[in-house]
């Protein structure tokens, strides 16, 4: 696809089709919602939708929605204790199923983020990036991306990084659906959950 005829795409068609996917599976989804909120006041308590500070396009800062999957246990300090400490079983349950990422489709539907790019990463992670990286935030961020469908937390983050910029250089009609596709199949084999040493990520700490 020519630089021209990828502009249009991502600056109309794909925003379009963002739109209408989100609200038919915020529609289609509402139940299933409805349940794993009620689950997570159950099982953790309020608040039930976690939010989060994450640059988006342009690196312009949005509050993410996500399920809460983690308890907010603190050591005598009053930090928050590590992730592998606060992620419950049913948190661990929550995210291998990706349910907990379903409230962004709240933010798909807002223009925050769109269907498929990279992930909204940290904001902390920005002035972690060298100047080819940065360009994973040409466009909007992703509920799933070509990270997510090759890997997702078990490859490194320069791989991640590389796939994210060459989705950025590489968007077409054809590639989304692909990759739409291929997380349905993902989702459903649960790969990629884990990194080697951390049932989520490591943090990214710079080149």
């Amino acid at each position: 696809m020519s630089k021209k005829r990828q502009s249009i795409y991502q600056k109309y068609i794909k925003r379009l089709l963002d739109i209408v996917i989100s609200l038919l599976a915020i529609v289609a989804l509402l139940p299933v919602l409805l349940i794993v909120a009620i689950i997570v006041r159950t099982k953790l308590g309020s608040p039930v939708i976690f939010t989060q500070n994450r640059p988006g396009k342009d690196e312009k800062i949005f509050e993410l929605y996500k399920f809460r999957s983690m308890t907010d246990q603190r050591d005598s300090e009053g930090e928050l204790l590590s992730d592998d400490i606060r992620l419950t079983s049913f948190g661990r349950k929550l995210r291998s199923t990706s349910l907990d990422e379903l409230p962004e489709l709240f933010n798909i539907l807002k223009g925050d983020m769109s269907i498929v790019g990279p992930r909204p990463l940290l904001v902390e992670y920005l002035n972690l990036y060298n100047e080819d990286q940065k360009h994973r935030h040409d466009v909007r961020p992703g509920l799933t991306g070509l990270a997510q469908v090759n890997g997702r937390n078990a490859i490194s983050w320069e791989e991640k990084f590389e796939l994210d910029v060459d989705y950025v250089n590489n968007t077409s009609f054809i590639r989304d659906i692909k990759i739409i596709l291929d997380t349905i199949k993902v989702v459903l084999k649960k790969d990629g959950i884990s990194s080697d040493t951390s049932f989520t990520m490591e943090k990214f700490r710079g080149n």
